[in-house]
């Protein structure tokens, strides 16, 4: 009976720190420490996303032609993942950048041109089902990437031809 109380009290405490593991970073400690060194260079830190998010999409591009097994698409699934992880967190920073009015206009151009190219790769995986949620999630983030940097683009051009004093401006202060 100890025992089996034993066991049981072993189930209950193991169980909530196996649900408290996390996906891993998807950026590595090199790309880290790189997102780090740009500090809060807006230009810098979107074209270095853009940069792992264009490696990440061709590794994806890459196991498209592999042989269809489970490793492969295990592979799949976890590229999909971090790629959906950097788009999200891409997307933030843009946030920060658009509501700091920071100038990134001159990385929004190869953004959007880079997200056009993911799209289609995204699309181009085939469907199967060991990574068909991560693919869709991929997709929408894609997508919500899009829309988004299709909005900043407009946006600061508008604002930017109204306030020309504050071309290349890492954040707005108010004078």
């Amino acid at each position: 009976m100890r025992t089996l109380a034993a066991i049981l009290f072993s189930l209950l405490v193991a169980a909530p720190i196996a649900a408290q593991r996390q996906k891993p970073e998807p950026l590595t400690d090199a790309q880290q420490q790189q997102i780090a060194e740009a500090g809060i260079d807006p230009v810098g830190r979107v074209n270095l996303y853009v940069k792992f998010l264009n490696e990440r999409a061709d590794t994806l591009k890459g196991l498209i032609t592999r042989a269809h097994t489970s490793a492969r698409a295990s592979r799949i699934d976890d590229q999909l993942q971090d790629f959906s992880a950097l788009l999200d967190e891409l997307g933030d920073n843009l946030d920060v950048y658009s509501d700091r009015k920071a100038d990134i206009r001159k990385s929004l151009k190869p953004l959007n041109e880079s997200i056009e190219r993911w799209q289609q790769i995204l699309k181009s995986l085939p469907s199967e089902p060991a990574f068909e949620i991560s693919r869709q999630d991929a997709i929408e983030s894609c997508g919500d990437l899009a829309d988004q940097a299709q909005k900043l683009t407009a946006d600061q051009t508008a604002y930017f031809n109204l306030h020309k004093d504050q071309k290349g401006q890492d954040r707005y202060e108010p004078k």
